[in-house]
């Protein structure tokens, strides 16, 4: 609602709040709800010292996400069953600044046990994830398709979503790869590393998978969605192909892949490494393209931050450094920025963060500004410029490890509201956590 704002916030009496009323009066404001957001890792419990929920929340709710569903992994121990999901709704009590589901893990020791899939999502996961390359972490190991055929066959009685982070090194790999004496420090090293073939031969896999999602299928009711999908070319015709032949799928990229190019990674920066990695400046514009054309259905942040010391900033090695772009708070400005270029609209920009994500997370109170629903507002002012600099205030737990540092961005976040409380303005949080964990039910 761009024009003249007078936003009240009304917050019970027995609800936090840094004012009871607040108004917020601005010729260039817009109210936006911003509220399902997917992807993000808050590592808690086990590895607070990567991020944690207190400070991820307040991160999220500084940068207008009113809603996060925290990944399975990076926590320890990771999201695997019933027992580990009650570890971590237990661990978020009294530290959310925002509202936060879970998703739960996908591993060889549960995908063929439908039992303990069963009880994990009635113990209240929103859907599934796993990985087809290793993740990483060790308590998360990597599936193959046949676990993920057998995993939709239990997710499609409770029609929730099952993400894929799909990469898997190709059978015979190509002569391209790393040969000979490279530099570590050079990013072209690493892209090599983690070449589009990789995207292409999980996809690939995938094919029999999303063929059981269609009407009929073995796993009809199940979907999939491919996380963070950085290959523009023949991973996402392939993915195109099945969603025309009536596979149940849906495809998110993130605002590093669409803000940044390999061309522009400096040798040795090792806060641009993640997997898939960031590609060149052409297929920056042909995800671009897709997004706008809606082959792509979404964008998330995959939020993935750790202890610094795991950066390897002062060596800057790519090949040993930890993968992950760290940018919970930035996400909204970031896609607004870069967005302009390709004359995006603030109610494109309210599907692919708001409306998209809540329906595939089955969140069906959020993701909209309608009556009966969540009252998860940002207001924010979208052609206000800031600097990440060092006077910025920045959430996340470790500012420094952010590849968005030094960027100039346009889209500054005023306000923020979790089921109409007041979580974030002027500055400020709420003087206590007020946001609440979501279970599937």
């Amino acid at each position: 609602m761009p024009g003249l704002i007078d936003v009240y916030a009304s917050i019970s009496r027995d609800q936090p709040r840094i004012t009871d009323t607040i108004a917020l009066t601005s010729e260039t404001s817009d109210v936006t709800a911003c509220s399902a957001f997917r992807h993000a890792h808050l590592d808690e419990p086990g590895r607070v010292e990567w991020e944690g929920f207190s400070t991820g929340t307040k991160a999220a709710a500084a940068g207008g996400i009113t809603t996060l569903v925290d990944m399975p992994l990076n926590s320890y121990p990771s999201t695997v069953s019933e027992e580990t999901l009650k570890l971590k709704v237990d661990a978020a009590r009294d530290k959310l600044y925002v509202d936060v589901g879970f998703w739960g893990g996908l591993v060889p020791e549960n995908a063929f046990n439908p039992s303990a899939l069963e009880s994990l999502l009635k113990a209240g996961v929103l859907g599934l994830k796993s990985f087809m390359c290793p993740s990483g972490i060790n308590d998360f190991p990597m599936t193959n398709s046949t676990h993920i055929e057998e995993g939709l066959v239990t997710l499609a009685k409770y029609k929730r979503p099952l993400l894929i982070h799909a990469e898997r090194i190709p059978d015979i790999e190509s002569d391209d790869g790393l040969n000979g004496d490279l530099d570590p420090r050079s990013y072209a090293t690493y892209l090599k590393s983690r070449p589009p073939a990789w995207e292409e031969a999980a996809i690939r896999d995938l094919q029999r998978a999303m063929k059981d999602t269609k009407i009929g299928g073995r796993s009809e009711g199940a979907h999939i969605h491919i996380v963070h999908l950085s290959d523009s070319k023949t991973s996402l015709d392939l993915l195109k192909d099945a969603k025309h032949n009536g596979a149940k799928v849906s495809i998110e990229t993130c605002p590093h892949y669409l803000a940044f190019s390999a061309e522009e990674v400096p040798d040795g920066d090792t806060r641009f490494k993640c997997a898939p990695p960031i590609r060149d400046a052409t297929n920056r514009d042909s995800l671009w393209e897709a997004l706008l054309d809606g082959h792509i259905d979404m964008l998330s942040s995959d939020h993935s931050p750790s202890a610094p010391e795991l950066k390897l900033m002062e060596e800057g090695n790519f090949l040993r450094a930890w993968g992950g772009i760290s940018s919970l708070q930035f996400v909204l400005p970031v896609t607004w920025s870069y967005g302009k270029k390709y004359g995006i609209s603030l109610n494109q920009l309210a599907s692919w963060w708001s409306e998209r994500p809540a329906m595939l997370a089955g969140l069906k109170n959020k993701g909209a500004i309608l009556p009966g629903y969540h009252a998860d507002i940002v207001v924010w002012k979208p052609e206000e410029q800031f600097q990440l600099d060092d006077g910025h205030a920045v959430y996340h737990k470790h500012r420094n490890i952010s590849a968005y540092l030094g960027k100039e961005l346009s889209g500054k976040v005023l306000s923020t509201f979790v089921s109409g409380n007041l979580v974030f303005a002027e500055d400020q949080h709420a003087k206590a956590a007020c946001g609440a964990p979501i279970l599937a039910e």
